[in-house]
């Protein structure tokens, strides 16, 4: 037995043969091995080790195999290096935390473990292994000899439900755990910002009975999948720095601790005031270390969210990081999002955090979270952080969107990048997690998601690829269009396809029945995406109408591609209407700006042809935003109606002396109505409003609530004072009288 499974160190690398394709394992393991023999499973397997190794992995096993589980069969060696079982593999099991040795052969399987959390995942490659890496009901009958060696290049691996807007179900939440045991992602940190038992006003009180059994709830399920269960508390607002509301923390963490909590955050981001004062929070910090954590032997170290958690908003001449990383104690993990609130992990913004907080930055990386962009879905691959840099980060999290089934195909390659970064292929685990997620209708899945990557335009400047296989067929065939120039026979030949395939990918889609909560979660953007299949189609059809002068289709089609215009729009207007980016927008970084170039140049074409005076718009905001202010110039703008308003931000708004935020409308209105809401019921002393009627000349205005009779071409808020102002951008709203 020894003989066969030593062997097996001789067998070829993986590296694209027949087993390797048809068998995609997340992550990727270390270290693979793959014999040409192939080995017959039997019939029957015999557990050895069993009763010494983690219960949980034994649990899975059984799950796994089943009935095949007998007293007679093949042995399947399970259990921790130390276990009595595992001996004679000892010297083979990685000497690392979480690691693992897995082998197949004739003679039997085994699954080592450095530690109890190394042998869960053992079990999980096995599965995957046996089911072709996909949900399965059925296992394989036939594997290559294989030898797997592997373990995690980052220490803590997973999410932090730290996003804005609408949190987690908690069935949303009790997949997700599942999910993260299978993908062999260890940590959820539960930091919901609209929880009001985890940050103000509540944060001081116990939960209600219901909620404390969900949190229960979810707290032995993480368990069950090997997940530490992080409950974070988020006091920065209104916490007052003396002892009676540093024992509320305690208290508070007592609490979830009784619930089963071992795993403990303290967030003190996106707040202004008394608690963003680095000396206090490093003390209280130490505090809840000394008195808390190391007292009770069995939680794992206390992580904090510092207030200034991104490079663009540390203040050198404050010493905020540099205070942190001197005071706080090395076991404190303190978490960073990169050079800006959204942002990819260098090495360069790695070694530059580092150093100013001495220790290993903990990354919590906002991707694929949407709250800033809530009509857009964020379905597009992970990349962009770079590779090398296991060693300069002691944690890796990725904020989610808040639709949980949606996030799973981001997850699924954060998965990936957190366990072996060397090896990471992120068009690959892209493709996998898709297929992983809606197995019946993988393909649709892959095209919806092709489309529906990018955020569009926002306040931090972050950018997806999107459609990035049938851009340059786009881009070429639109300049030709505007140039007046013959087009592609073959572009159009490709773009026709593209926009049939989305059409039927969308219907598709729509009838799946393998995950059916993905496709509540996502089903007004497959509505407006079937939409935009049929559009792209017609606005092609018009091209053809008009170089063939068939004046009579291309006035059906023109009628017909403006009625689904308008059902488009009503998709837009009528789903997800939250406060923020109401609305539901798909394909806007290349299909739909692709769509409306060739409606507006036809339609001008045929009206020159014609003598006719068919509309050429396309139902966008013809409005503008001006601003000097880096965190508002690039927030997009929103109408509803007859009002116009500024996109609210989730972060502080650091608003320099003398710094402005301008609208400019379309045309210039009889009247208007300001509407602002800066975090405080009073409106702000320091500001100033201007409005002009010509573009040229301003007058100043009172601020204050009511409609304002003065003709308006444009209107400009500015910070009169001499000093910066921090305060919440709840609103900013004009409403327009004609």
């Amino acid at each position: 037995m020894k003989h066969k499974i030593l062997a097996l160190l001789s067998m070829a690398v993986l590296s694209g043969g027949a087993f390797s394709q048809n068998v995609h394992l997340n992550p990727q393991p270390q270290e693979i091995r793959s014999g040409q023999e192939k080995i017959a499973l039997p019939a029957s397997f015999r557990l050895v080790g069993a009763e010494d190794a983690n219960p949980k992995a034994v649990a899975r096993l059984q799950t796994l195999l089943g009935n095949k589980i007998q007293k007679q069969g093949l042995p399947v060696y399970i259990g921790e290096k130390n276990d009595k079982a595992m001996r004679k593999f000892k010297k083979m099991i990685p000497d690392k935390a979480e690691g693992y040795y897995l082998a197949v052969n004739g003679s039997g399987i085994v699954l080592a473990g450095s530690d109890e959390r190394g042998t869960f995942y053992a079990v999980q490659t096995l599965k995957q292994l046996l089911t072709g890496g996909l949900p399965s009901d059925s296992l394989r009958n036939r594997l290559p000899e294989t030898e797997i060696k592997d373990y995690p290049d980052i220490r803590f691996r997973g999410v932090v439900e730290g996003f804005y807007g609408t949190p987690w179900r908690h069935e949303d939440r009790m997949r997700q755990l599942r999910f993260y045991g299978e993908n062999k992602l260890n940590t959820y940190i539960y930091g919901p910002k609209d929880d009001p038992y985890h940050s103000t006003p509540h944060w001081r009180l116990p939960y209600p009975d219901k909620e404390a059994g969900e949190l229960k709830k979810l707290i032995e399920t993480a368990h069950e999948n090997e997940v530490d269960f992080v409950w974070a508390i988020h006091p920065g607002q209104d916490i007052q720095w003396n002892d009676a509301d540093r024992e509320k923390v305690i208290e508070k963490f007592e609490r979830m601790y009784q619930l089963g909590a071992r795993s403990f955050a303290v967030f003190f981001d996106d707040i202004s005031g008394d608690g963003t004062d680095a000396n206090r929070q490093a003390e209280l910090l130490n505090y809840i270390d000394r008195k808390f954590v190391k007292e009770k032997k069995d939680v794992t170290p206390l992580i904090m969210c510092p207030t200034e958690y991104n490079r663009s908003w540390s203040n050198p001449k404050g010493n905020y990081l540099t205070t942190l990383g001197t005071q706080l104690h090395p076991d404190i993990q303190i978490m960073w999002t990169g050079d800006r609130v959204i942002a990819d992990m260098t090495r360069e913004g790695l070694n530059w955090i580092n150093e100013r907080i001495r220790r290993p930055a903990y990354i919590w990386w906002n991707f694929p979270v949407s709250d800033y962009v809530r009509d857009h879905l964020l379905m597009g691959a992970v990349y962009g952080n770079e590779k090398g840099i296991e060693k300069e980060m002691s944690g890796f999290v990725s904020n989610p969107m808040e639709r949980a089934e949606a996030s799973k195909i981001a997850l699924y390659g954060v998965a990936a990048y957190a366990w072996n970064m060397e090896t990471f292929d992120s068009q690959q685990s892209w493709e996998k997690g898709i297929a992983a997620l809606l197995p019946d209708a993988a393909d649709a899945l892959l095209t919806f998601c092709k489309h529906n990557s990018d955020l569009g335009p926002n306040g931090h400047g972050y950018r997806r690829v999107e459609s990035v296989e049938i851009q340059p067929f786009a881009e070429r065939f639109a300049q030709a269009v505007s140039a007046g120039k013959e087009t592609d026979i073959d572009d159009l030949i490709r773009l026709k396809a593209e926009f049939e395939k989305i059409s039927e990918s969308a219907d598709i889609l729509l009838a799946s029945e393998s995950n059916p909560t993905l496709i509540d979660e996502i089903k007004p953007w497959i509505y407006r995406f079937r939409l935009l299949g049929s559009m792209g189609n017609e606005a092609l059809y018009l091209q053809e109408a008009l170089k063939h002068r068939q004046r009579e289709v291309f006035e059906r089609k023109y009628a017909h591609l403006k009625s689904l215009q308008k059902l488009s729009y009503e998709i837009d207007q009528s789903y997800n209407q939250n406060p923020y980016q109401p609305g539901v927008k798909t394909g806007s970084k290349v299909l739909t700006p692709f769509i409306d170039t060739l409606f507006a140049a036809a339609t001008r074409q045929f009206n020159h042809a014609y003598g006719t005076q068919l509309s050429v718009t396309t139902l966008y905001s013809p409005h503008k935003l001006t601003s000097d202010i880096r965190q508002l110039r690039n927030q997009p703008l929103q109408t509803k109606n007859n009002t116009v308003l500024i996109s609210p931000l989730l972060e502080v708004l650091k608003w320099p002396a003398g710094k402005f935020v301008e609208i400019e409308f379309d045309r210039t209105y009889a009247a208007f109505e300001l509407d602002i809401h800066f975090g405080k019921k009073e409106l702000p002393s320091w500001g100033k409003c201007e409005v002009t009627a010509d573009g040229k000349t301003w007058e100043e205005v009172e601020v204050s609530k009511g409609v304002k009779n003065k003709a308006v071409k444009a209107i400009r808020f500015y910070n009169a004072g001499d000093k910066e102002e921090q305060i919440h951008f709840r609103k900013f709203a004009v409403t327009l009288r004609k």
